[in-house]
């Protein structure tokens, strides 16, 4: 852990990380890639040591309430934070000063803040996004190995739909001959129906690789699936975007279930309720409580 100050904290569409780099240890993950110019190890964590002064500043001044969004580079709850608090420290913020709030991450821990999210949502909105990859525990400790297991993650999506806070799934990535199944895809979508998530992303079965990732992906491939990188290599060589073959059959099952389920999957739909700010009415503020 590292700490620096940072000139701001919010990004023009009101996204926010106080953090950067991560320890979840996920195999496949996009942010170690090298056009994000991060000039540190990527599990030495950077801690913005000046961002709830900055999130302040930035939510006192703003004409128009809206929704603060995090998680869309590091998982902001990752171990640290439970030493932190930084991520709690900025939801009193957020209720303080009645914004709304949507957070993507893959850890139970984020129950640890369900009071203050549930006063979020009872007041604006609130909106959870969770990453689900596989319903195979075994697998999901190798594809994410320092962070919440697949069931863990159901059963946080569980507590937060009796807590009435809406729940998005992002179906991200699916990995070519890893977990690009139809039994995979059915599990992780029966898992969804249960939790009444209001929501599931899905850009297409399969995931993105460029510089920086891509071979830190390959040395777990090594790692774990032996042989594998070999076959990515001569079928995908230097693609982006590195499609499943099974991704047709797959995206017609993904849309069918959850046409079915009464599930939204149009992504542009999804996108526009994580970024439409609502106001339900004005309860008895949160004192700054952060413990």
């Amino acid at each position: 852990m590292h700490y620096v100050k940072t000139k701001g904290i919010l990004s023009p569409k009101n996204g926010m990380n106080l953090y950067r780099g991560c320890s979840h240890g996920c195999i496949y993950c996009d942010s170690r890639s090298r056009c994000y110019h991060m000039d540190h190890a990527f599990e030495d964590i950077e801690v913005k040591e000046n961002a709830l002064e900055l999130l302040e500043y930035s939510l006192k001044h703003k004409r128009k309430k809206c929704m603060i969004g995090t998680g869309s580079m590091t998982d902001p709850y990752i171990p640290l934070e439970m030493e932190l608090l930084h991520v709690r420290r900025a939801l009193s913020l957020i209720y303080r000063y009645g914004f709304g709030f949507t957070v993507i991450t893959k850890s139970n821990r984020i129950l640890r803040d369900l009071d203050l999210l549930k006063k979020i949502n009872e007041q604006t909105k609130c909106v959870v996004q969770m990453t689900l990859t596989t319903y195979d525990e075994d697998l999901c400790r190798k594809l994410e190995p320092n962070v919440s297991t697949t069931k863990e993650r159901f059963e946080t999506l569980m507590r937060l739909r009796d807590a009435g806070i809406p729940t998005v799934v992002w179906l991200s990535p699916i990995l070519p001959f890893i977990n690009d199944t139809p039994e995979n895809i059915s599990g992780i979508l029966d898992m969804c129906i249960e939790a009444k998530v209001y929501g599931v992303i899905c850009f297409g079965m399969g995931l993105t690789l460029r510089e920086g990732n891509r071979e830190y992906f390959y040395g777990q491939l090594d790692r774990l699936f032996p042989h594998l990188k070999e076959k990515y290599m001569e079928l995908y060589k230097d693609q982006y975007v590195i499609g499943s073959p099974n991704n047709q059959t797959l995206m017609k099952l993904f849309a069918k279930k959850c046409s079915k389920s009464g599930i939204v999957h149009d992504n542009d739909q999804i996108f526009k309720y994580l970024s439409d700010f609502e106001e339900k009415g004005c309860g008895e503020q949160l004192s700054l409580s952060f413990h």
